[in-house]
């Protein structure tokens, strides 16, 4: 019986051994540090960009002072 590949579970290790040699001989292991870090460094941008941003955007609205003189003005023209 062949199971369906959504029930397939996560690779074991004969699966992840296979798939680090096939990477080892597609990039050549003098490459694989550099790869790494390549993937590092992606993978912290990528969680970077995730962050909300720390900028504030909504108007102040608190730090205004309205005088009297300044309020009738506006609401007599």
């Amino acid at each position: 019986m062949i199971t369906p590949p959504a029930l397939i579970g996560p690779p074991g290790p004969t699966e992840l051994i296979l798939i680090l040699v096939i990477i080892m001989i597609f990039f050549g292991v003098g490459k694989l540090p550099e790869v790494g870090k390549a993937l590092g460094s992606s993978i912290k941008a990528f969680k970077e960009a995730q962050k909300p941003d720390a900028l504030d955007v909504t108007p102040a609205t608190t730090d205004l002072e309205v005088t009297e003189t300044e309020a009738e003005t506006v609401t007599t023209s």
